[in-house]
């Protein structure tokens, strides 16, 4: 089975505590690597968690709020100090690249690698990146500047080839090919043999949704209904719910509707305000609505 699993760089949101960084995430599906928001500290938790910085082709930033992509362009400049030469693929808002390049060039910095800018729209959930393994949607999310989030789902794989049966049959092993993507094989002496015989269905595929600041919408399920697992900002207890929605926020307890609503396998929490020091209580509240909870921390890897 392939790997598909999630590395907590950071929980926290606006400010930093000692044990929370700000958000970003690094998602792992079959060896590629794709980084989601990019706060402040993020390449010290990528060294932190020893993983190659040389493997991340494509950063995706929800929005321009300092707490989802302050540290981006540290990140940036230090692999062209590392001497990258692949493309880097930017999956953001317009306005990051005139940042980025204001930042660039009152430093005298020209990058080694090119920056190839995909910029994301609010209207509507967006196919925004596809390749042989994996599809990545963008979608809305209800906040007070345009913010996005992010849906990854597994393309169905080969099937599974029984092997016995192509001996049983009489069936050369040049056949195999054909019979992984469903196709009907021929034996030896000339017979058509359906692929169902010869295969076993592929691994059931999974999805991951990313909804970075958000206040509580209940048009975001529509986006990523059927996620396996969803990973929902829970800024507030919901003792603080006027201070979630005039902020433009969530409570622990609006991420499980809609991680129930979804219809999700699995929720995990974060982006917790630094006015939390424990963090049971999230687990408790969101656990009341939906019975699969995590808590985001920093460094740890969580399998989807």
């Amino acid at each position: 089975m392939q790997k598909f699993e999630v590395t907590i760089l950071g929980s926290g949101s606006a400010s930093p505590t000692i044990s929370r960084n700000p958000s970003a995430q690094l998602l792992n599906i079959a060896e590629r690597f794709f980084l989601i928001d990019c706060g402040e500290g993020t390449q010290i938790q990528l060294r932190k968690s020893k993983l190659s910085w040389a493997r991340i082709d494509h950063i995706f930033i929800s929005h321009l709020h300092g707490d989802h992509y302050l540290g981006l362009l540290g990140l940036l400049q230090s692999m062209h100090l590392l001497g990258r030469k692949k493309v880097m693929h930017l999956f953001c808002v317009p306005e990051l690249k005139e940042i980025i390049d204001i930042q660039n060039k009152y430093s005298g910095t020209e990058l080694n690698y090119e920056i190839e800018y995909h910029f994301l729209s609010t209207n509507g959930k967006q196919l925004i990146l596809e390749d042989n393994k994996v599809k990545v949607y963008s979608f809305p999310l209800n906040h007070r500047i345009p913010c996005c989030g992010f849906l990854f789902e597994e393309k169905v794989g080969l099937r599974k080839i029984k092997k016995y049966e192509f001996e049983h049959r009489n069936i050369s092993l040049a056949e195999i090919h054909k019979v992984k993507q469903g196709i009907n094989a021929i034996d030896n002496d000339g017979n058509e043999i359906d692929y169902k015989l010869l295969s076993d269905s592929a691994a059931a595929t999974k999805s991951y949704a990313y909804c970075s600041d958000t206040k509580y919408d209940e048009r975001t399920v529509q986006h990523i209904k059927g996620a396996t697992t969803i990973y929902h900002e829970s800024t507030f207890l919901k003792d603080m719910i006027d201070r979630a929605k005039a902020t433009f926020h969530s409570t622990a307890e609006e991420a499980a509707k809609i991680a129930l609503a979804a219809e999700s396998k699995q929720l995990i929490l974060g982006h917790f305000s630094a006015r939390y020091g424990d963090l049971e209580p999230f687990l408790l509240e969101a656990g009341a609505v939906f019975n699969n909870c995590l808590l985001a921390k920093d460094g740890e890897i969580i399998t989807i």
